[in-house]
């Protein structure tokens, strides 16, 4: 069963998008190449046992095992040794990809607390979308008695066929992100 975001893109969002900016073909309309979701874990520099407990929320968060990311240099202030195992990412494509979507705009950002909407400033140049996390809690499939400690995440909304960054604001308002005014 393909995942229901997928679906609103293509029979809404598309159409929509091409009379908004005058493509002319349909190849040239915006859409979500991927998403990363990367969990830094400084305390694993002390306690390795901490990025096995990320690592286990972050699979259960996006259903894909996570593939560890090493310090490139060290900084001794950090007391950080360059090939340290210090934080876990997932690249999410496809059917998965579009389903991490929709739960996280139609169940964890409305968890969020206090949440007065997201920062529409939060683009590159080429028009992908960053939003930081405070808490990984404000999924459901996370089981807040096991958590030990709270971690935040980064999540990046990565575009294909994108000119401005206007174009993918369009896209990700279409689908339902929730930016601040």
């Amino acid at each position: 069963m393909p995942a229901r975001l997928k679906e609103r893109y293509k029979s809404a969002i598309v159409p929509e998008l091409m009379a908004e900016f005058g493509y002319q073909n349909l190849m040239q309309v915006p859409r979500l190449e991927k998403v990363v979701v990367n969990m830094g874990v400084g305390d694993a520099i002390g306690d390795p046992r901490m990025l096995e407990t990320a690592m286990a929320e972050l699979a259960q968060i996006t259903g894909q095992k996570p593939c560890v990311r090493k310090a490139r240099k060290s900084i001794s202030n950090f007391k950080l040794r360059a090939g340290a195992r210090i934080a876990c990412m997932v690249t999410l494509r496809g059917e998965r990809m579009y389903e991490f979507v929709d739960r996280l705009l139609n169940v964890a950002i409305p968890r969020i607390r206090d949440f007065r909407g997201l920062s529409p400033k939060s683009f590159d140049p080429s028009g992908n979308y960053t939003l930081g996390l405070r808490e990984q809690t404000i999924f459901p499939e996370i089981n807040i008695d096991k958590v030990t400690r709270v971690r935040g995440m980064n999540v990046t909304f990565v575009f294909k066929n994108v000119n401005a960054p206007e174009e993918s604001r369009a896209l990700l308002r279409k689908l339902g992100m929730p930016f601040a005014n």
